[in-house]
């Protein structure tokens, strides 16, 4: 079940019997205020300038028109055409109980699609931190999502050119034990990973 389609079937075809083009948009989308009701229709001004008519004239068709007994409690225009629809409790309220009894909480059925999700793709020359923790729980929040709607999901964790890095290091190491540099700690391999690009980068 999905709200915001239900009203958007329901006030295209009410702009549609108004006179509107049969390729209009509704453009409903959940409004921004709560004194502007629960979702809000935008899509009467792009309509009405296509007919010739004052934004605000076919408003008032369209509410007269539209058909949304039990579902909304209220709508209202505002400004120069803008339509707020107010929802009734009693009907949200019924539609939560369908979903909760259905196993897919009511979710619309998609069209099953393969979708690749990359994780933190740490480099694995240097430490890791909390960046790359954050970015693999929202792609795993994301590929859990996806999987829940029916996609197939292909987790990735790209590591780049790791042998580039390692031969890096590896060179440089060979390079600090030739000049008897002291032992190193795991928290100074940020330092020992740049000077390492250093030389690189003068070759």
């Amino acid at each position: 079940m999905n709200i915001q389609a239900i009203l958007s079937d329901k006030i295209q075809q009410a702009l549609i019997s108004a006179g509107a083009p049969l390729d209009c948009d509704a453009i409903v989308k959940q409004s921004a205020k709560v004194q502007f009701g629960d979702y809000q229709a935008n899509g009467v001004m792009a309509a009405a300038k296509k007919m010739g008519m004052q934004p605000r004239q076919l408003a008032e068709k369209v509410v007269e028109l539209l058909d949304l007994n039990g579902i909304a409690d209220k709508t209202e225009i505002a400004g120069p055409g803008f339509i707020n629809i107010f929802l009734s409790p009693a009907w949200l309220s019924a539609q939560l109980e369908v979903a909760l009894a259905d196993e897919k909480l009511g979710l619309t059925p998609v069209k099953p699609m393969t979708i690749a999700i990359d994780y933190s793709a740490p480099n694995v020359a240097k430490q890791m931190h909390v960046g790359h923790l954050r970015s693999t729980i929202i792609g795993d929040a994301a590929a859990r999502t996806q999987e829940y709607l029916g996609h197939n999901v292909i987790r990735c964790n790209h590591v780049g050119d790791w042998g580039t890095q390692f031969g890096m290091l590896i060179a440089y190491l060979e390079k600090m034990q030739n000049e008897d540099a002291a032992d190193m700690a795991l928290a100074d391999l940020e330092v020992f990973y740049r000077e390492a690009k250093k030389i690189l980068r003068r070759r």
